[in-house]
């Protein structure tokens, strides 16, 4: 198959995390016919769904050049909302429409195509590797993450990794990630006395001590970037309180935030700021607080050097643009990644990426795969 025949069977397999739908079959199938030895791992972890995740490499020599990517999507919300079916992959004014269009099957496409080409066409010391999950838009805990501790436990070992997710703000060319930022979600549940709102004395508002603490955190400003991040910055995503009628004061008062943070800050320093605020409002009071974490990312950065120069001169040569070596956005596999080699990311535009008719140009597609060419060639030379 070409990069674009390729990129619409992939989206053609309804493969909405964590369900494979095929899709990782036909991978194996054309990465096989090229000579890749491929391996299927199948993860499981209580409470979590199974995933189907796969690794194949062409050669055994160093340096070691993975492509990193996820073939599962995120689900379409109304089907009748898009203009064509999204698993049915549509041509329309130059732009290759359906789910995953954008994050990331053309990517992944893009991937295979290169490297069959580059490995048709040179000697290179070396090998080539795709390491592709099923996982990335779930919870990503049974896919990359678990895929590289088990190669590493087998011998394996990756110098560069490049992951294929969109990351082109308006043209194919803009940007490179070199890094990304962590990221802390809390969750936070303040009780106090339901009771007859006519009779305050009764009572004890949680929705009071819950608005001082909201009030503390929107206010804090935690740093004010550097050379290689903006600002971190924290956001409130959800207030409620528990039910009742109008003339009742609640039991209970809820908030949850995520902060997105960069190298100043650790996800227990962030902690230790938020802990304050909350021992502020609640200590020494009637109110009892309840307080949940959760880190899904640190931040990273990879150092700017050999690895980093190729992806941004194989950009530019092709697109003609000075690409952005930059560390917004959020999360990825990236993350799991950087724990072992360098890691950088290079894709598509990601404007439409999770939206109805999600889609992208046909030409980028085709100039996705003359990077990802350039870059191998490039990086083995």
């Amino acid at each position: 198959m070409n990069t674009i025949e390729l990129t619409k069977s992939l989206i053609s397999c309804p493969s909405v995390t964590p369900e494979n739908a095929g899709v990782l079959d036909i991978l194996e199938e054309e990465l096989s016919n090229i000579g890749f030895e491929c391996k299927r791992y199948n993860f499981s972890e209580k409470g979590t769904p199974d995933v189907d995740n796969l690794f194949a490499k062409f050669g055994s020599e160093e340096p070691h050049f993975c492509f990193g990517g996820h073939t599962d999507v995120v689900p379409i919300g109304e089907e009748g909302a898009w203009s064509n079916n999204p698993f049915e992959p549509t041509e329309k004014n130059g732009n290759l429409y359906g789910r995953g269009a954008s994050d990331m099957k053309s990517a992944i496409a893009a991937f295979v195509c290169a490297t069959k080409e580059f490995i048709n066409n040179n000697k290179f010391k070396g090998s080539v590797s795709l390491l592709i999950t099923n996982d990335e838009e779930g919870p990503a805990i049974n896919g990359t993450k678990k895929v590289l501790e088990e190669i590493y436990k087998n011998g394996e070992k990756i110098d560069s990794c490049l992951v294929g997710e969109p990351t082109c703000p308006n043209k194919l060319g803009e940007m490179v990630k070199i890094g990304r930022r962590g990221s802390l979600m809390a969750k936070f549940n303040v009780f106090g006395k339901q009771g007859h709102v006519a009779y305050p004395e009764w009572t004890l508002n949680p929705i009071d001590s819950l608005t001082k603490i909201m009030n503390d955190i929107i206010n804090l400003k935690l740093d004010e970037g550097s050379d290689d991040f903006p600002p971190s910055n924290i956001e409130i995503v959800k207030i409620t309180s528990s039910d009742g009628a109008t003339n009742v004061v609640p039991q209970n008062a809820s908030g949850q935030l995520n902060i997105r943070y960069n190298v100043n800050h650790t996800a227990e320093s962030l902690k230790n700021i938020l802990n304050d605020i909350f021992k502020k409002h609640t200590e020494g009071t009637n109110y009892q607080i309840d307080i949940d974490y959760y880190e899904s990312a640190e931040p990273f950065l990879t150092k700017k050097g050999r690895f980093t120069q190729i992806v941004k001169d194989s950009v530019d040569q092709i697109t003609g643009m000075q690409a952005k070596l930059s560390t917004t956005g959020g999360t990825s596999d990236a993350r799991f990644f950087k724990d072992y080699c360098e890691v950088a990311e290079f894709g598509l535009i990601g404007e439409t990426a999770h939206q109805i008719d999600e889609n992208v140009k046909i030409d980028d597609i085709e100039k996705l795969k003359d990077i990802y060419h350039t870059i191998l060639k490039n990086y083995f030379s």
